[in-house]
Order: C-alpha cells, then structure tokens, then sequence
C-alpha cells in the first residue's frame, strides 16, 4: 500500500486580496515559500451544543502534520467557485452533503511557506460526521479545551489564528441574545 500524499502538480488560481484571479499556479509553487496568493475554503462545524468539530491533519501532510485544525478546508481549484469548493470539501473530508453555510469573512493568511485567502463559513450540523482517509479522524471540542490547548503546539497555526475571529463572532452572537 502506497501512503497517500498530496499532489504538487494540482493547479490553483492565484488572486489578489479581493479575490480576483490573476494566474494560475501549482500546488507545489503555492506552497514553497514563493508567496503566491491562493483561496481556499474552511467550514466550521459546530453541534447544537456550540462544541466545534476538528479534524486530525495526518502525518503525511505537507503542511502541518499531525496537528488539529478547521473542522473542513481546502483549496479552491483552478476553475471551480467558493461554494463548489466548499460543498466539495465537506464531502471529501467528513462526508457532510447537507448543510446550510453561512459565510463569516475573508482574510489572508501568511506563513513562512504560503500566503492563503481565506473564506470562512460556519454551519451547525447534528448528522452523521465519516471522516475521510485524507484525515486523522477528528472529534468535537468545547471552546474552552480550544482555549486550554492554544499555543500548546496541538493546533495548527492557521486554526489558533482563525480561532480568534471565529471566538469574537460567537461572543458577538452570544452578546446579541442575550
């Protein structure tokens, strides 16, 4: 059995912070160090009891490995929209069909390797949640065990750094009802 791996000559748009595209580009350019601005999806997951679901990135992963991270996300592929890439990424990685998204923001991410316009939604969800082999499992969180195990190396850096915004929309909407 060959281990799986993700495929460097998979191409993406390139965009600029508006999302509009420029180029294209290979996964591989996108993610070795050359900076080039690419979207990609992320749906949090979250059950009636405001637990959020995270995923297990596995350890051959090219990019943070064996860390928890955004319940979905994924790239957007050359030609495909945002929804398109959402819903196919639900599918793929917890084979959620079902669901209502609803969008959060856009922002861009940085690392030392990758530069990612993200486009966040959140959805509640009690269906069945059937992991994929592109993942380590996964599992719900409260948000205080999130907030317990930041900075603890358990998280990837892009999860710990949208865990900030999506903790200030749920205190927003938390705020709001009461």
């Amino acid at each position: 059995m060959t281990t799986p791996h993700d495929n460097n000559e998979e191409l993406f748009p390139v965009v600029d912070e508006e999302g509009n595209i420029l180029d294209a580009a290979t996964r591989g350019e996108c993610h070795n160090g050359s900076m080039k601005l690419h979207p990609v999806v992320h749906l949090h997951v979250m059950n009636s009891r405001g637990e959020l679901f995270l995923q297990k990135r596995p350890l051959w992963k090219d990019i943070q490995p064996g860390r928890w991270d955004t319940s979905v996300g994924g790239h957007v592929d050359l030609g495909e929209n945002v929804d398109c890439a959402l819903r196919r990424e639900a599918r793929e990685e917890l084979g959620i069909t079902d669901f209502v998204p609803e969008q959060l923001y856009r922002y861009v991410f940085e690392s030392s390797r990758e530069r990612e316009l993200v486009y966040s939604f959140r959805t509640v969800y009690e269906g069945e949640i059937r992991p994929s082999e592109e993942l380590d499992g996964g599992r719900f969180w409260t948000a205080d065990e999130i907030r317990t195990n930041l900075g603890q190396s358990v998280f990837t850096p892009n999860f710990e750094d949208e865990w900030r915004r999506l903790e200030a929309v749920l205190q927003k909407d938390a705020s709001e009802r009461v």
